[in-house]
């Protein structure tokens, strides 16, 4: 089943259930979608879907962290429960120890020496992982590899 319809079920589910949260967040998600289908003119893949997902993954973790320094503890915990229910839709994220060991060989098919071939070497691991990886972490040990 696509990723869209898996996204329009749960969200009936959530409106049957009188689930606000969850049922809010795959509101904003369903329009997030429409947002980009409309900015592409084109019906959305799952691989693209699951991009629009990761940007209002980042944008929830962004705003909990603001939260937490503005003390807001409630409006933090909301944000905390919309990202968990994101995160259910993304695939099985890699363990660092996994991201690192693609990355080095990644660096090695490319014959990547220094932080000059940074771009080339994210966009290949970021190619590679789509979604399965935080592209922070990937950010972290590309730099890290790199520079040793």
């Amino acid at each position: 089943m696509s990723l869209k319809k898996t996204i329009a079920e749960q969200l009936a589910d959530a409106t049957k259930a009188r689930d606000a949260v969850r049922m809010d967040t795959l509101r904003m998600l369903r329009a997030a979608i429409k947002n980009r289908e409309v900015e592409l003119r084109a019906e959305l893949e799952d691989g693209e879907i699951l991009r629009v997902i990761g940007t209002q993954i980042k944008q929830r973790r962004e705003s909990v962290r603001q939260y937490e320094d503005a003390g807001r503890g409630d409006l933090a915990a909301k944000e905390a429960e919309e990202l968990t229910i994101l995160m259910s839709f993304m695939p099985e994220q890699m363990s660092e120890e996994v991201v690192n060991r693609a990355v080095v060989a990644i660096i090695h098919e490319l014959g990547a020496k220094d932080m000059k071939d940074m771009g080339r070497v994210m966009k290949a691991a970021m190619a590679k992982f789509a979604g399965s990886a935080d592209g922070k972490m990937v950010n972290e040990i590309v730099k890290r590899e790199l520079s040793e």
